[in-house]
């Protein structure tokens, strides 16, 4: 697979009062459009990953949105996948370019969360889990990785201050991007001193509630050419696990994580050696630990090594979450994967200012929907 990237556009995270749920979707669009050069009327197909339109903003038919935006009357469609939405809507996109249906698509992510009570926003997010088993008992997505922190933990012996190190060096990628919620930089008494949420997640272990919407453009390999790609998709791969935590084989990884980790490098023929960066789904801080085992980037029950050494940051071996991740960047739910997938291609491009790791020729992105139901891992390429 070689699928190239023309162009990428983001807004601003966080609480953004001044744009609506169309108006964030235009921006990303126009961004990416001014980015690739291109006309909008040389786009095949658009793909908008979007979860909680219709209970947040009331507004469901999101794919005519996205070509009433840009003028077109183009095959236009909204993707849902819970938090995983943007990365697939992206793998679709893909699988439309491969397929011979189009030559160049727009794939899109978008997100308005704060205009609705917390609650309301807490009841739409449960939406990702199993209702039957696990939103009857009272579960909410706190409380379901909280039970996966605490699995973890007993059987790695994960210190807690080895945990909070993930959120510490999220927001100090955070404090290093323009785009990210929350710039600044935290410290370990922080994480650990913050609110209690769901023992032993605290305020500073969880994603916030996000505002935000990202856009890529993308396209078959002979107009990549002739356009001078720097940045290729090598590989695309999703995989599924069973909605409740209750039903999984085990709780001490997320085992379609690891299989869409496992097809991804095999269609890309690399290995996790040849990883030069990733970003990952850190909706929670136990959320990135197990990212980083899934993809092979440290052994079951070791990759806390990985933060006591502090190889995850920017300059470091097995630099993660470069972009802020979702802890610090901000989780606009279905605009992360497309922001993951942004953040991939400014590092290849050697964009990343004071966040940029060096010599980035490949880099990974792991996107989840759900407590791990969902999985979607994309490879992307810098080709010299």
């Amino acid at each position: 697979m070689k699928i190239g990237v023309l162009g990428i556009g983001i807004t601003k995270f966080g609480e953004r009062w001044d744009q609506g749920l169309r108006d964030l979707l235009l921006d990303a669009q126009l961004r990416a459009l001014n980015d690739s050069k291109i006309d909008s009327k040389q786009i095949d197909a658009i793909y908008t990953g979007n979860m909680i339109g219709g209970i947040a903003s009331g507004q469901l038919q999101i794919g005519s949105m996205a070509t009433e935006n840009l003028n077109l009357h183009i095959p236009s469609i909204r993707v849902e996948g819970a938090c995983a939405s943007g990365s697939i809507a992206l793998r679709e996109g893909i699988n439309a370019i491969e397929s011979g249906q189009a030559e160049i698509v727009m794939v899109n992510g978008v997100e308005k969360m704060t205009d609705v009570s917390t609650e309301q926003i807490t009841t739409a997010l449960m939406g990702a889990g199993d209702e039957e088993i696990e939103g009857f008992a009272g579960l909410t997505f706190p409380g379901l990785y909280a039970l996966l922190a605490k699995a973890y933990i007993h059987e790695y012996d994960l210190s807690r201050e080895t945990l909070a190190e993930v959120s510490v060096k999220n927001h100090f990628h955070g404090a290093r991007n323009s785009y990210a919620q929350f710039q600044s930089e935290i410290t370990i008494d922080t994480v650990i001193n913050s609110t209690m949420v769901a023992n032993p997640l605290t305020l500073f272990d969880c994603s916030p509630i996000t505002d935000g919407a990202a856009s890529i453009i993308i396209a078959n390999e002979k107009i990549a050419k002739k356009m001078n790609s720097e940045v290729y998709i090598t590989a695309s791969a999703l995989a599924t696990d069973t909605l409740s935590l209750a039903k999984r084989e085990s709780l001490l990884e997320l085992k379609a994580g690891r299989i869409a980790a496992e097809n991804a490098y095999k269609q890309a023929g690399i290995t996790s050696k040849e990883i030069n960066f990733a970003e990952v789904h850190d909706c929670f801080s136990i959320a990135e630990i197990y990212a980083v085992e899934a993809l092979g980037l440290a052994k079951r029950g070791e990759a806390g090594k990985l933060y006591d050494s502090k190889q995850t940051y920017f300059d470091g071996d097995k630099p993660i979450n470069t972009s802020g991740g979702l802890k610090a960047c901000g989780h606009p739910v279905a605009a992360t994967g497309i922001k993951q997938a942004v953040e991939a291609v400014t590092q290849l491009r050697g964009e990343g200012g004071k966040r940029q790791v060096p010599n980035a020729l490949t880099g990974v992105t792991y996107n989840v929907g759900g407590s791990g139901a969902t999985a979607c891992v994309h490879v992307f390429k810098k080709m010299k």
